[in-house]
């Protein structure tokens, strides 16, 4: 198994068209947490090694409640990743974000309620420092390989994550707007927060697909309208990951590598054999 990517993609199905995408192999991964999502396609791409995952796993089959988040985030550990990019649909909960624009938001709010969101537990408790949940560092990166591209790029905002699969109710969206949320989807949550844990930087490069429910003169969201922006956005999501390929740093110089530094909280003598066995991937050079 390849233990030298360097970058990992999480997102949707046309992203494994990718034409300069060299000497791609599929690996069949598996992990404590069971399998991930889909096999993890691994290839070069602008000189590095690159591995995609399809979030939904193939033909679009999961619910954003049903995907194995834990899986699909060791999984991607496993195979050396340090940084991971997701490719996500959103509904813009501003004016400004408009259908077609993408969006690099900078913070993130979980308002999911049916999910695994930690590695942790078993006898092993850590509090991840999740402040600033999307790393700096890679997000910058992101932006300037999307703006490279003819997109209209936006930077910042606060995107709440939903449970789904269903939509919003005017109600709820009207009430996101007020929270002061900037977009809307159902698959940041925990996917940044397991980043953390793993010790990876992680950045989302949100594809604006509608503006969700809440806007007068728009229509409400549908499945067609999604797809239909999404479509017209997968050469430009192509082209900011060819960007990002070319022009990321050889070295992380971010925190994120070290997160768990000052998270674990258990005396490592307390830390049962099983589960140390199990998280050896993450807490290894912690516990030993």
């Amino acid at each position: 198994m390849t233990k030298n990517v360097s970058l990992a993609i999480i997102g949707g199905s046309g992203l494994y068209n990718m034409p300069d995408l060299k000497n791609a192999k599929e690996y069949d991964v598996d992990t404590p947490f069971g399998k991930p999502s889909a096999p993890i396609l691994v290839g070069e791409l602008e000189g590095m090694r690159v591995a995609f995952l399809a979030r939904h796993g193939a033909g679009h089959r999961l619910t954003p409640t049903e995907v194995p988040y834990r899986a699909n985030v060791y999984a991607l550990k496993s195979l050396g990743a340090e940084r991971v990019v997701s490719i996500s649909a959103c509904g813009s909960l501003r004016e400004e974000y408009a259908p077609g624009h993408i969006v690099i938001p900078d913070n993130l709010f979980d308002f999911t309620k049916d999910r695994a969101r930690s590695f942790f537990g078993e006898g092993l408790v850590a509090h991840i420092g999740v402040a600033d949940p999307f790393c700096g560092e890679l997000s910058n990166e992101v932006e300037a390989a999307v703006r490279a591209t003819a997109a209209k790029t936006h930077r910042g905002g606060n995107f709440i994550t939903i449970e789904g699969p269903r939509f919003s109710t005017k109600a709820e969206s009207n009430l996101f707007r007020a929270w002061g949320m900037s977009i809307i989807g159902m698959t940041a949550s925990p996917e940044a927060f397991l980043a953390r844990e793993a010790e990876m930087c992680y950045a989302i490069m949100a594809h604006v697909t509608d503006y969700d429910v809440w806007h007068e003169n728009e229509s409400p969201v549908t499945v067609e309208m999604v797809i239909q922006t999404l479509n017209k956005n997968t050469l430009v999501a192509q082209e900011a990951i060819r960007n990002l390929a070319r022009g990321l740093k050889a070295e992380r110089g971010c925190e994120c590598g070290k997160a768990l530094s000052s998270a674990l909280i258990t005396n490592p003598k307390s830390v049962p054999a099983k589960t140390k066995k199990k998280l050896k991937l993450l807490v290894e050079k912690y516990l030993g």
